[in-house]
């Protein structure tokens, strides 16, 4: 008998999944959110985390919520190799659930590279659509090597992951909502909402709908990539409990 091959999934489809069963309640701090995954070697992780923390007090990640998985341990369908530890960190997405399941209706459109410069953001240089491709535009995109997050971090000016969604302009008032209780629970990755109509960081947005974007979630990654560290990535890689995951400086 032939095996039937798997059917192939856009990132798009992906993301509408998972933001259909994220529960993630920012008021309560309960419930489940997407995670980014990280796969660095044992004697790495101190080094690694210490890269993290760094753009987390920098403002340059989602959360500074993660969970630490050791070797031996499962996370979603993936059991962590021997000598590896897997880093679990919150997956911007999860913000598109929440704006989801408070009743705005989100559609993400595409992650990319942002220039910044003096530490005001300037433009995406670079985007991938989720459309378009089957692996994580963002992804995609680190393995560029056009990220400068280390360079950002000391000078204020290089090209840091974000994304882009849009959201209908009536539901401006439920977004800002939604997006405080957000802040106030940890999850700060907002870089820019846009005015209804008009383009955000040089990109038009479709008519009576404003633009928002959201800082990666793999800029921790990517910096540790710029620092030599061999780090894999999957982004988008499972649904955890909040209440299973600790603030960086509680692991640190």
């Amino acid at each position: 008998m032939i095996k039937q091959p798997n059917r192939v999934q856009f990132t798009s489809s992906r993301i509408e999944d998972l933001m259909y069963r994220t529960t993630f309640d920012p008021v309560n701090m309960t419930g489940e959110l997407i995670v980014n995954l990280s796969l660095v070697k044992e004697e790495d992780l101190e080094a690694v985390l210490e890269v993290y923390n760094l753009v987390i007090r920098s403002g340059l990640s989602v959360s500074p919520f993660l969970k630490i998985i050791k070797s031996g341990e499962t996370i979603g369908d993936l059991k962590i190799a021997q000598g590896d530890v897997g880093i679990a960190t919150v997956c911007s997405i999860t913000i598109d659930g929440v704006l989801l399941k408070g009743g705005v209706m989100i559609n993400p459109r595409f992650g990319g590279v942002v220039q910044i410069k003096d530490g005001q953001p300037v433009r995406f240089t670079d985007v991938v659509t989720y459309a378009s491709t089957t692996i994580d535009p963002l992804e995609v995109l680190m393995s560029q090597d056009i990220t400068s997050v280390t360079k950002m971090l000391r000078t204020g000016s290089g090209k840091i992951l974000a994304n882009l969604r849009e959201a209908p302009l009536v539901a401006r008032d439920d977004i800002d909502h939604i997006l405080s209780d957000l802040m106030e629970a940890g999850l700060s990755g907002i870089m820019e909402v846009g005015e209804p109509n008009t383009r955000v960081l040089d990109v038009p947005v479709e008519r009576d709908h404003l633009g928002v974007v959201v800082i990666g979630g793999t800029n921790p990654m990517a910096m540790a990539k710029e620092q030599g560290f061999e780090i894999r990535t999957s982004a988008m890689s499972a649904l955890i409990g909040i209440d299973s995951m600790k603030h960086i400086e509680d692991i640190i």
